[in-house]
């Protein structure tokens, strides 16, 4: 057991879903796609008398966190600072989960392997309703395809090759739990079909492209969002809507070139990691 540990993993923001269910939570999930993010969620667990969770600093309840605790049978601080917005899109929930496995994992010496601890991080985070698919992206990184549903003892993982400037803008929060929990007809349909012409052609702009008929067919396109999209377009960039969240995601300059204040980032070439001891 050491003193403290701290894990860094990348925020991830869904272009197109669909949603598989099944009775064992880590088997659970989505197929779908994805782009990894520079700007994350660095996650500290320090070992402590009582079990806390902090969100930059406000102690908070966070029913995924708490799950992969009692898995790790870890009694612990769990410090989580974030620049993404929460609730948002930007799988930060994830990111806390994934996070605090790898973190505590490390403090408490329990000698798991990093597919064990994504799986156990996944399972959380079905299990909460607060994610379905972010937690084997974000151990991968990039621009990943979620093949086949589940934690990475069955998710098969593809990816697009890219790499590149990010820029968002959030309007606001979407509870997953609400939409993931409601008929789903719809979602899984225009997903699939959106999964099935980014195979076809892996590139970026097919990714984008997909996205936003995704977003239409889906239900999901709300009109702040469809505005922010077309004013893109008609600078001449590329957006698309960050699942499930009221966010606009673009390419390069796009957002900017449109007369929006986004914040900035870069697609993250590479997956969560644990860093050197504080």
């Amino acid at each position: 057991m050491t003193d403290l540990a701290r894990a860094f993993v990348p925020g991830h923001v869904t272009g197109f879903f669909s949603v598989e269910e099944d009775d064992d939570p880590t088997r659970a999930g989505s197929r779908g796609g994805g782009i990894v993010l520079s700007s994350g969620a660095t996650v500290t667990v320090r070992p402590a008398d009582r079990r806390q969770v902090l969100l930059d600093g406000e102690s908070i309840e966070m029913a995924p966190v708490e799950r992969v605790l009692d898995a790790l049978e870890a009694t612990a601080e769990v410090q989580i600072a974030t620049d993404l917005p929460v609730g948002a899109g930007f799988g930060v929930s994830g990111a806390a989960s994934l996070g605090a496995a790898l973190a505590a994992n490390a403090a408490f010496d329990r000698r798991l392997s990093e597919n064990e601890l994504c799986t156990i991080a996944h399972g959380a985070e079905v299990q909460s309703g607060t994610g379905l698919g972010d937690v084997v992206a974000q151990a991968r990184g990039g621009v990943p395809i979620r093949l086949e549903p589940g934690g990475p003892q069955d998710n098969l993982l593809d990816a697009i090759p890219a790499r590149g400037r990010i820029e968002y803008h959030s309007f606001g929060e979407v509870d997953t739990a609400a939409v993931v929990g409601e008929e789903t007809e719809a979602i899984d349909a225009a997903g699939e079909r959106a999964l099935s012409a980014v195979v076809a052609e892996p590139t970026v702009d097919r990714f984008m492209r997909a996205s936003r008929r995704f977003a239409r067919e889906s239900g999901l396109l709300t009109d702040r969002v469809r505005e922010a999209i077309e004013a893109v377009a008609e600078a001449g960039g590329s957006a698309t809507m960050g699942m499930l969240g009221e966010t606009v995601v673009a390419l390069g300059t796009g957002l900017s070139d449109a007369g929006y204040e986004p914040a900035a980032c870069r697609i993250h070439p590479g997956g969560a990691s644990l860093e050197e001891r504080p």
